[in-house]
Parts: structure tokens; C-alpha cells; sequence
């Protein structure tokens, strides 16, 4: 009896082991993620850019937001947030930017043609994908202005892809997009419903939801007071940080210059930039971070060294670096300097462009300055080897300094991982939209929470198989010792 009975409690272990520890696994498998960080990148249509930019409209495009631009022809947005189901597939995903076109200048200086799309969503599920976005758009000859929010503006062409079991992140190539009725009327009805416009790729980083942090013991709790070095002889009447002209951390935004980057990484340049040191690509713009030094409140002057490189290298030569980047205000003017490296040789210091900077006091812990207009020096344009002259206007500057330890740094516009081959769902995008059906859930072969699954179902069969023939072990047994002579009896 003492070992059936050990066995029987065996079986039960290991069944609620089993149960326990595969049943939960599966389930977290399956569960939604959510989507933090990534890119898209569309050039809603190349034609309508040439047709911009071309003699007859006589216009131009520009970026909002923090969009930037990518390749040749097409838009980059960006910080992706949203969920996706690997279960389902299904994936919504929403993206911060915008471009604006405007065009055929009337005489009294307004435009005729002038249409924004911004703040891009994605949304895929079983019924097949939609690209809404925010469309701003002036009607054809009444010039009356239409504000629509997150029009269905592209209907996706996801023909043979299966979006379920995607890794992270999850990434799409050229998905074909067909406007849509009601992207024709948004679209202030240059094209008509049913027209081909630019593949849409996108790439989102997803992750599982963290779990609610258990509640921490209070300050009060702990004996530590809530102000810093209270009751450790700390003097109310000492100087702040804001007072004393330290500060804790700082971040200078620059891009350099929208045109340029697309020279190095276009038909021309055929190049790239690479970053080093700390600094952070953040689209339309680079980040040199870690900034040091001090700045005086009074007379709201700053002198401020960042971490952080940017080389853009390419064909005809082209090799230029830009390091030990500074930045200094003084009577309402800032001046971004760095370090110049090209042709092998390297001018340390180079004042490269200025901006205006009249009001950079902290307000919260944070002294910010936001895309400040700048221009070029003229020791700039040499940085540029006359590519540019002085006066040329550059990307506006950006900077932030934090002079208290609990401020946070503006958020640098998140572009997610780099997309692998692995990440991507199953299937490939054709140019053209696919007429074949989607792949089948058959078709597919079993993702790891399938294999981890129908394993777990075997165990679980087999335990309880075990137990069973315990079970009918013991009753063979007990059977046996009510039928021996003498056996006791219960009334």
C-alpha cells in the first residue's frame, strides 16, 4: 500500500508539473505583443513627387513631425506603436510624421495644390491589410480645405503572406497599396480610386507586455525622507544645480542637411553614413549625446561638448567626418562647431553653422531649444568644400539640457531594430497586387508553441496513463486484500 500510494502521488506530480509549466508557455507563445519602436517607409507615389516638384506644378514637399527621407523617392516614419497577435496575425501599428506637398502658387502667394499625409497606420487582420493615415488636402479649383483623420487611404496587397508566428521584428518589403475610394476623395481627386501607389515596407519591433511591478515599499516605510539627502545633513539654503551652472546630462539634434544625405546615400553618391562613438541616427536627424560643461542662467550663455561621430563616405572621393561636436550660446546666438575630418587630415573646432537662441532658460529641470533655424558659416562651406555656400540654410538645431538629475532628455524618434530575414513573415510581397489566396493555416508548418504544444498534449496523455494503470493497480490489490482470509471490513 505505502508504495502504490507513492506512486499514485507521483503520477500527480508530474501531471500538474506537465500541466503547469507547458500549459502556460503555450499560452504566453500566443499572447499579443506590443509594438514599440520601428519604420515605415513610403513614397505614397513617385510620380505625384516629380509631378510636385516638376515645371507644371512648380512646388515642392516638406516634413513634418520628424519624418525623413530614405532611397531616393521614398518617406521615412517613424516611433511605431501599436500590438500585434503572432496567433492571428494580425498587426496594428501607427507611425509618427508627415509630409506636406504644396504647389501651383497663386498670385496672391497661397497654393492651389498644397496636401498633407501624417501619422501613418498600418492595420492588418483577417480580412486583409488598410494603410490609414491623417490626410490635410485643399479641393481642386473651390480651394475649400478638408481635415480627415485616419482615412482608409491604401488597401495592401498581402497575397501568399502569412503574417502569424512572426519573430521580432516584424518586417514587410514592398507590400503593394491600391488607393482607395476614400483615399481618392482625400487625395483631393488627382488620382481615381483603384490606382497604384508606391510598396509600403515597414519593420516594428514587438515585445510581451511586462507584468505589473509589484508595489515597492514607501520612503516613509524605509526611513528615507522624499527630498533628496534630507536628514542627512543636507543645507536648505546651499545653491541649486540650476543656480551653480552644472547639469546633468545633454543632447544636441542636428541633421546635417536633408539634401546632403540624400546626395551620399543616392545614385550619385552611392554611400552611407556611419555613426560611432554614442551618437544615434534618429532618421531625419543625428543625436550627439552625453553632452558636458556649463551654462550661466543669468546670462543664458552655454558652452557644451557632446559624444559621438557622423562619417558619410561614397563614390568620387566623398569621405567627411564630423566629431567632437560643441555647441556655445552667447547673446541670443548659438554656434554648432566640430571637428572636420576629410581628405585625411582633421581641423579641430570648426564653427560649421549658427542659430538664433534667445530664450534657453530651464523651465522643470530641462533647458530645451526646438528645431532652431540654422545657417552656414563660412568656415562651414569650407568644411563642405564650396558644396554649399555661406548663408546656405542646413537642418535646424535642436538641444537640451537637462540640469536636474530627475529631468529626462526629449525622446529621439525611434526607427527599431534592423529587420532580419528571419523576423519577416512567411511569403513574399509581389510588385503587383497577388491575386492567389492567402496562405492557408496548413500551409504553414508549426511554429514552436504547436510543437511545444502537441508535446506537452503526449506527456499529458502518458501521465495519465500512468495514473490509470495505477489506479487499477490498486484496485486489483485492494480487491485482493478484501478477499484474503480474515480481512477486516468496513461496516
Amino acid at each position: 500500500m505505502p508504495s502504490s500510494r507513492s506512486a499514485r502521488a507521483l503520477a500527480v506530480t508530474l501531471l500538474a508539473v506537465l500541466l503547469g509549466a507547458l500549459l502556460p508557455a503555450t499560452t504566453a507563445q500566443a499572447a499579443s505583443r506590443t509594438v514599440q519602436g520601428g519604420r515605415l517607409d513610403w513614397g505614397i507615389k513617385s510620380s505625384f513627387q516629380s509631378y510636385v516638384t516638376g515645371p507644371v506644378a512648380g512646388g515642392r514637399w516638406s516634413l513634418t513631425g520628424g519624418a525623413a527621407t530614405v532611397g531616393g523617392s521614398r518617406f521615412r516614419f517613424h516611433s511605431a506603436t501599436g500590438s500585434y497577435d503572432p496567433a492571428t496575425g494580425a498587426l496594428h501599428s501607427a507611425f509618427a510624421g508627415g509630409v506636406r506637398f504644396t504647389g501651383h502658387r497663386k498670385a496672391d502667394g497661397g497654393d492651389e495644390l498644397d496636401l498633407t499625409v501624417s501619422r501613418p497606420t498600418v492595420r492588418i487582420d483577417g480580412a486583409g491589410g488598410t494603410l490609414h493615415a491623417d490626410v490635410v488636402s485643399k479641393e481642386r479649383g473651390t480651394g475649400k480645405v478638408t481635415r480627415r483623420s485616419q482615412v482608409p487611404l491604401a488597401t495592401l496587397g498581402l497575397g501568399g503572406i502569412d503574417m502569424r508566428g512572426g519573430d521580432t521584428p516584424v518586417a514587410l518589403t514592398g507590400v503593394p497599396a491600391t488607393l482607395t475610394a476614400q483615399g481618392a476623395t482625400a487625395f483631393a481627386g488627382y488620382y481615381t480610386a483603384g490606382t497604384a501607389l508606391d510598396p509600403v515596407s515597414l519593420s516594428v519591433d514587438t515585445r510581451v507586455p511586462a507584468a505589473a511591478p509589484e508595489p515597492s515599499p514607501s520612503k516613509e516605510r524605509s526611513g528615507v525622507d522624499q527630498g533628496e539627502g534630507a536628514g542627512r545633513g543636507a543645507d536648505p539654503t546651499a545653491p541649486t544645480k540650476e543656480e551653480t551652472g552644472r547639469f546633468e546630462d545633454a543632447a544636441v539634434d542636428w541633421g546635417v542637411r536633408r539634401t546632403f544625405r540624400e546626395y551620399v546615400t543616392g545614385s550619385i553618391g552611392q554611400g552611407e553614413w556611419t555613426l560611432a562613438g554614442g551618437a544615434q541616427d534618429g532618421g531625419a536627424l543625428f543625436r550627439f549625446s552625453r553632452g558636458t560643461g556649463t551654462y550661466d542662467t543669468k546670462k543664458q550663455t552655454l558652452d557644451a561638448r557632446f559624444d559621438g561621430s557622423v562619417r558619410f563616405t561614397g563614390a568620387h572621393g566623398l569621405d567627411l567626418e564630423f566629431g567632437g561636436v560643441t555647441v556655445t550660446l552667447a547673446e541670443g546666438v548659438g554656434t554648432l562647431a566640430a571637428d572636420v575630418t576629410s581628405e585625411g587630415a582633421t581641423r579641430e573646432g570648426v564653427p560649421l553653422v549658427t542659430f538664433p537662441a534667445r530664450d534657453f532658460a530651464p523651465k522643470g529641470g530641462l533647458a530645451v531649444l526646438t528645431e532652431a533655424p540654422a545657417t552656414l558659416t563660412e568656415e562651414g562651406a569650407g568644411a563642405f568644400g564650396s558644396l554649399y555656400k555661406k548663408g546656405t540654410a542646413m537642418d535646424p538645431v535642436s538641444l537640451a539640457v537637462a540640469v536636474d538629475d530627475q529631468a529626462r532628455l526629449p525622446a529621439l524618434p525611434d526607427l527599431g531594430s534592423e529587420p532580419t530575414a528571419a523576423a519577416e513573415p512567411t511569403g513574399k510581397a509581389a510588385e503587383e497586387p497577388s491575386t492567389a489566396p492567402p496562405a492557408s493555416a496548413s500551409a504553414s508548418p508549426p511554429g514552436p508553441g504547436a510543437y511545444a504544444a502537441g508535446g506537452g498534449a503526449l506527456l499529458v496523455v502518458a501521465a495519465g496513463g500512468v495514473l490509470y494503470a495505477l489506479r487499477r493497480r490498486g484496485a486489483r490489490q485492494s480487491r485482493r486484500v478484501a478477499e484474503a482470509p480474515g480481512a477486516l471490513r468496513t461496516p
